[in-house]
């Protein structure tokens, strides 16, 4: 059975052969009329495609650029106000800086003392 496919595909083949050999002298010419501008449109398709692509990948290029730009300025407009807000308790400004340093609390038993002493009480010093 197999012997029977075998046989039938080689006449086949050698048929196809033959046809193609005597006919080739005929059919390339024509063949080479239709199949070179079919090439030419082809390849000039193809770089105008190319050309296309280039074009987009630019411009997504670009407005991919400028969102990292404008990313990167609102994560800095975000971190400034922070930083600036611990620059402030670290840092006085240039008012209390130049501003006279206020003079420590009193002592509350020291103010008590002076007045007694004023007024001639037992916690007099010197008496």
């Amino acid at each position: 059975m197999s012997s029977e496919f075998f046989k039938n595909n080689v006449v086949t083949g050698l048929a196809a052969g033959i046809g193609a050999t005597v006919l080739a002298p005929v059919l390339l010419p024509m063949l080479a009329r239709i199949a070179k501008p079919l090439t030419k449109s082809v390849i000039k398709t193809g770089m105008t495609v190319y050309e296309k692509g280039r074009e987009s990948f630019a411009e997504l290029s670009e407005t991919v650029d400028d969102l990292v730009a404008e990313a990167k300025v609102e994560l800095e407009a975000e971190t400034a106000p922070a930083a600036g807000a611990a620059a402030a308790i670290t840092q006085p400004t240039k008012q209390e800086a130049t501003a006279a340093p206020s003079p420590p609390p009193a002592d509350k038993s020291t103010e008590s003392d002076a007045d007694e002493a004023k007024k001639g009480g037992p916690g007099t010093k010197g008496a």
